[in-house]
């Protein structure tokens, strides 16, 4: 493959006055309803999210819907405006199932026929905030197709097995679980009853259990599926299912950029601002030239995130044949600029940025596990020299 054909030039990085009003919307609504005071005590509530604020988010401005087409009940935007979303969300390490439900789960019944009026159904659920669903996969899943299913469908179409480290069924309504079934894979629909999205206890419902684990990041919580004979309908056959995960997975990890985007740029600026009030010698300690050196390697390092994220977000929503590329690419670096943007925060806070008060912790605890999910960034490097035909290095 040659070098232009890796980015395409007519690939636009450049964000939109659209784009940049939803932003302005988002920023204002998470600035009012979700600082850093109020993340701090959602994860103290052990909620699984916050439910007015997701209310406000996915219902009143419609973001639920953003990736869903006008005639199945949705906004009929594309992924270059869900990326501006995650980015604010992640900016706020907002604890909502955006990531989780109006990417992973809208991308794979994207994936599925929408004629089909279940399919259509459920989509229009989650477009207009409805309904809050799950992809049963563990989020450590990476791209680049369907992988083996855990749970097993028998021909009644109960399901029966154990999928771990799930993010966002806690406090789900519908879970989509691809199994193994008696005419191969398959994706299917599993509604849950859930007594109030508030609880996020646990337990049985509808079938399932649903057993939250303890997780480094409490703004995404994760939990075990347990399906004994769990009733379910089949959304999608063994074809169209493993499309439709691997479409899910794919968009779920470019988008996910943008997400670590929006974390690394609160985590400069926070630090920035840290360091130009905080005095030592009397003068502040952003001033000393090893802090900045240090800044500004940081951001070099964000605006070639951002040039990534975007690119990958671009190609999403162009269904460019450089989507596996962008994504890739997107992931292996985005991911380690996050953690370091984290890192380097919660260390020139010095000792406030140890506290449980300061904030900094949260975006050190989402960067981190961002980290993992939706593959590695070593998995998403071999993926990228597998694309471009680059040998691994021998010995």
């Amino acid at each position: 493959m040659s070098t232009p054909d890796l980015l395409s030039s007519e690939a636009d990085l450049l964000y939109s006055e659209a784009e940049d009003d939803l932003r302005a919307a988002v920023r204002s609504l998470l600035a009012d309803r979700c600082p850093p005071s109020a993340v701090l005590a959602e994860a103290e509530r052990r909620r699984p999210y916050d439910p007015a604020l997701w209310r406000s988010l996915a219902v009143e401005m419609g973001t639920a819907g953003l990736l869903v087409p006008d005639k199945l009940g949705g906004q009929g935007a594309t992924a270059r405006e869900a990326a501006v979303v995650l980015e604010e969300l992640g900016r706020s390490v907002a604890p909502v199932p955006y990531l989780t439900s109006g990417v992973l789960a809208v991308s794979a019944l994207l994936g599925c026929d929408t004629d089909e009026e279940q399919v259509a159904r459920l989509l229009g659920a989650l477009a207009e905030g409805r309904a809050v669903g799950a992809l049963a996969l563990p989020l450590s899943t990476a791209p680049g197709g369907a992988p083996p299913a855990t749970v097993t469908a028998g021909a009644d179409g109960a399901l029966s097995g154990r999928v771990g480290g799930v993010a966002g069924a806690v406090g789900a309504d519908v879970l989509l679980v691809p199994a193994e079934g008696p005419d191969g894979y398959g994706l299917y629909a599993v509604d849950i009853d859930v007594p109030g999205v508030t609880g996020g206890g646990g337990g049985v419902t509808g079938g399932v259990t649903v057993e939250p684990l303890t997780s480094l990041d409490l703004t995404r919580p994760l939990a075990a599926l347990h399906f004994a004979q769990t009733p379910a309908r089949r959304l999608a056959g063994p074809d169209r299912a493993r499309a439709a995960v691997g479409r899910a997975l794919m968009a779920g990890a470019g988008l996910l950029a943008s997400e670590q985007l929006g974390l690394a740029e609160w985590c400069l600026a926070e630090t920035v601002r840290h360091t130009k009030e905080r005095h030592q010698f009397g003068r502040p300690i952003g001033s000393f030239q090893a802090l900045k050196h240090r800044m500004a390697r940081l951001w070099l390092e964000l605006v070639s995130a951002r040039a990534a994220a975007r690119h990958a977000a671009d190609a999403l929503a162009a269904d460019s044949p450089e989507v596996p590329i962008a994504v890739a690419v997107a992931q292996s670096y985005g991911a380690r600029v996050a953690v370091h943007a984290a890192e380097e925060c919660v260390q020139l806070h010095g000792g406030i940025g140890m506290t449980w008060e300061h904030p900094a912790h949260l975006y050190l605890k989402r960067a981190k596990s961002d980290e993992i999910a939706l593959g590695t960034p070593g998995r998403h490097r071999e993926a990228l020299a597998g694309l471009v035909d680059l040998p691994a290095p021998v010995g």
